[in-house]
């Protein structure tokens, strides 16, 4: 997960917030904020989004697509926090949550309550990967919900966020002399998957998978300086 940083809710949003009796229902313009400001990658597993994921049969070779190709995700649920539920600043937005066989993210989640938010810089300093791609927390109650309630370490994330380091790494070999890494690359890597960038649509975009890349670079940044 990488820190998430709220922007100012849609004035259409604010608006619909503010009428009296209404209960929460989605609108473009909420998710389309909440695209722009995640960099259109999943609060939670960074997949890109949107997304439609493949729902297989007991065959394991038939499959259908999911109806909806995202989730606005209540980080307090609605079930049971209805004073948060047109809140914008417990919405973020994550993926369908159905690769593999394993159910994630806020499909799996439900209307449970995690005590942590991608929105918060301290839990976010607790973040960390292993070589394997799989992703733990140093804080024991957080790490327990990242993967009870989120399921963020199926044998397909945590191979899909592996693969992603693997391929950086692979890229920065080739350039790089002897594979003597030196700051320059290092920099430059971590430029490409910690900050947003133009895409061919003219959208400011998060690379998939980012979070274990730029982990791992200021890793390396910290063994070099």
């Amino acid at each position: 997960m990488i820190l998430i940083n709220k922007s100012t809710e849609p004035k259409s949003w604010k608006k619909y917030r503010k009428t009296p009796g209404v209960k929460y229902q989605s609108s473009h313009d909420l998710v389309d904020s909440l695209l722009k400001e995640q960099g259109y990658i999943c609060a939670y597993c960074m997949r890109k989004v949107p997304c439609r994921d493949k729902l297989y049969e007991k065959d394991g070779t038939t499959y259908v697509l999911t109806q909806e190709d995202h989730r606005v995700e209540h980080i307090l649920s609605r079930e049971k926090h209805s004073d948060w539920e047109l809140d914008y600043s417990n919405m973020v937005l994550c993926c369908p949550g159905h690769i593999g066989a394993d159910e994630h993210c806020d499909r799996l989640k439900g209307d449970n309550d995690i005590s942590f938010s991608p929105t918060d810089p301290m839990f976010i300093s607790t973040i960390k990967y292993k070589a394997t791609g799989e992703i733990i927390s140093s804080n024991d109650q957080w790490n327990t919900e990242i993967n009870n309630l989120l399921n963020l370490n199926t044998d397909l994330l945590v191979k899909n966020r592996a693969s992603a380091l693997s391929s950086v790494i692979a890229l920065i070999n080739r350039e790089c002399k002897g594979r003597v890494w030196n700051l320059k690359m290092l920099n430059k890597y971590l430029d490409k998957y910690k900050n947003k960038h133009r895409g061919e649509d003219g959208e400011l975009r998060y690379k998939q998978f980012c979070g274990i890349v730029v982990y791992y670079m200021n890793k390396k940044l910290k063994q070099i300086e």
